[in-house]
């Protein structure tokens, strides 16, 4: 399971992300930026976060704590703007939580330059997610305490959004003409494979097993296994 906490409070919203994610204080003394099960995305996008950020954790990753936050919309019975109520509404009971890194400053790729096997290891591991959203135009990396930290996975394993065509893209080859990291990867030929080698089906089965039951249907835990578990298997397919 994940970690659970209870929100106590909330603080602000984050305007930046589609999904209008918040600031919220747990009973734990922590602050996390909630992603809300009730956003447009639904909660596909925090399963996504689940798996793809607890794997990068197990593939040594630098990705934030992640913590299922349990939510009652008393909390946010001060926040004046009508949409975030309404988003709080109907998000109550759980939601996911990102550990909040306070301070931390968006990636530049130009003042952040980024050591070959990181952004290599980075690369090979958002090719097996399928994650496109590290462009240049949105990186989803933030500097916090002079390391490089990966935020934001909601937009992985975008084939669960068509379940009946998802046994057609397993082997679908990665685009990563504008990965904001591809000018360091230059150890890509040999972290990409070892990388690769790490993806067993017994770590795949670990990260799913920690996606809390009420964001699933029946049968998605088997159905997300095989899926990742084939795509594993052929990294020939999806490695740039």
């Amino acid at each position: 399971m994940l970690r659970q906490v209870t929100a106590i409070r909330y603080v602000t919203p984050l305007r930046e992300g589609g999904s209008l994610p918040g600031v919220v204080e747990a009973d734990d003394e922590g602050t996390y930026v909630v992603k809300f099960r009730g956003a447009g995305q639904g909660p596909k996008a925090l399963v996504a976060e689940v798996i793809s950020g607890e794997l990068g954790r197990r593939l040594g990753l630098p990705v934030p704590d992640l913590t299922e936050i349990h939510l009652d919309p008393i909390v946010a019975r001060a926040e004046p703007d009508q949409e975030v109520q309404e988003l709080i509404k109907a998000s109550a009971g759980s939601n996911l939580g990102m550990d909040f890194l306070p301070g931390a400053l968006g990636y530049d790729p130009v003042a952040h330059p980024v050591e070959a096997g990181l952004a290599s290891r980075i690369i090979a591991f958002d090719a097996f997610v399928e994650n496109v959203d590290r462009s240049w135009r949105n990186p989803n990396l933030l500097i916090w305490h002079d390391q490089l930290w990966m935020i934001d996975h909601g937009a992985t394993l975008y084939f669960h959004h068509n379940w009946p065509r998802a046994a057609n893209v397993v082997h679908r080859a990665y685009k990563w003409d504008d990965h904001v990291l591809r000018p360091y990867a230059k150890a890509l030929p040999t972290e990409g494979p070892q990388l690769a080698a790490r993806l067993t089906p017994g770590l795949l089965a670990e990260v799913i097993d920690l996606v809390p039951a009420e964001w699933l249907d029946d049968g998605d835990r088997d159905a997300y296994l095989a899926h990742l578990t084939a795509r594993a298997a052929e990294p020939g397919a999806w490695l740039p």
